[in-house]
């Protein structure tokens, strides 16, 4: 299966961009603002929540910085007047991380300000392991002005329970926890899926133990049944955590949980910058191009 996966991966880029956005539309909004809301209305019509994700990391202009910072703005009067039931997430290297800290700290500060005029909550979404240390310093430093943000970090990287514990110290309590998506070596990362699923369910008791909320973001029905029973232990109530998908996947475990009373949110990406992101997520995880594939091969049977 891993010889399938890199080769889907290889033979991806001599497909034409219209075949693969029709393969990615399962998994992506749309281009445009307005494609997002429609698709977040239906969410919140089978009875889920949303995050709203504007495609386009790893800039380097300052320029297109200030416009991603514009366009998550744009986002967030959206959200307030379509009357959605959805929260923004960010990515830092779209916001100037990879250009200077204190451009993207600045971006990011207008983010949450306008955020904070709607009262919406912004997440901060982790990438590569070469971004996480700065992304955590600049979440330290806005959460001290702004209440309505949360972090993501993720269960592979070995760092990940100290980094819960010293942010829960320092009165940071809302999480979103997930495996971890990038390829990281072994001397910073888990390798093994049961490996990861295992520092997956401690990190996460570690964070109910210190009374956080966690948006518990997983697809994995092992990671489920076990964060279902951790929270009966806990004796949570329904408003305490939630559990957080992405788009298009596993949409039948997702009525599942709706059925049976649990939050559910969606993450929910759109933007022009689709096709990066659909062959940077490919090429990072082969496993994920392999699930695509096998995913658009049921759905066209």
């Amino acid at each position: 299966m891993h010889l399938l996966n890199t080769f889907v991966v290889r033979t991806l880029p001599l497909v034409p961009q219209r075949i693969v956005r029709y393969f990615a539309g399962r998994y992506i909004a749309g281009e445009i603002l307005d494609d997002a809301i429609r698709c977040v209305r239906q969410i919140n019509k089978e009875g889920a929540c949303a995050t709203l994700d504007v495609l386009g990391e790893d800039v380097i202009r300052e320029e297109e910085a200030m416009k991603s910072r514009e366009r998550s703005i744009e986002v967030l009067r959206a959200i307030t007047r379509e009357r959605i039931d959805s929260n923004l997430s960010i990515k830092l290297t779209s916001l100037g991380l990879k250009l200077s800290k204190e451009l993207c700290t600045h971006n990011t500060r207008e983010i949450l300000k306008a955020a904070a005029e709607e009262n919406i909550f912004v997440r901060f979404d982790m990438e590569d392991s070469s971004c996480t240390t700065d992304t955590i310093d600049i979440f330290r430093t806005l959460h001290k002005e702004f209440s309505n943000c949360g972090i993501v970090l993720q269960a592979y990287l070995y760092r990940t329970e100290h980094d819960a514990r010293a942010l829960m110290a320092e009165g940071m309590k809302n999480f979103r926890l997930c495996k971890g998506i990038y390829k990281e070596p072994a001397s910073i990362a888990y390798q093994k899926r049961d490996e990861v699923q295992r520092n997956f369910l401690k990190v996460l008791r570690v964070m109910f133990e210190g009374k956080a909320y966690v948006g518990i973001a997983t697809h994995d029905s092992v990671l489920v049944d076990g964060a279902k029973a951790m929270v009966e232990e806990f004796g949570l109530r329904k408003n305490e955590y939630e559990f957080q998908m992405l788009l298009g996947v596993c949409p039948e475990l997702r009525k599942a949980l709706v059925n049976e009373g649990h939050k559910v949110r969606l993450y929910v990406p759109f933007g022009e910058s689709w096709y990066a992101y659909s062959m940077r997520r490919f090429k990072e995880n082969p496993e994920i191009a392999g699930y695509v594939a096998r995913a658009v091969f049921m759905r066209n049977k």
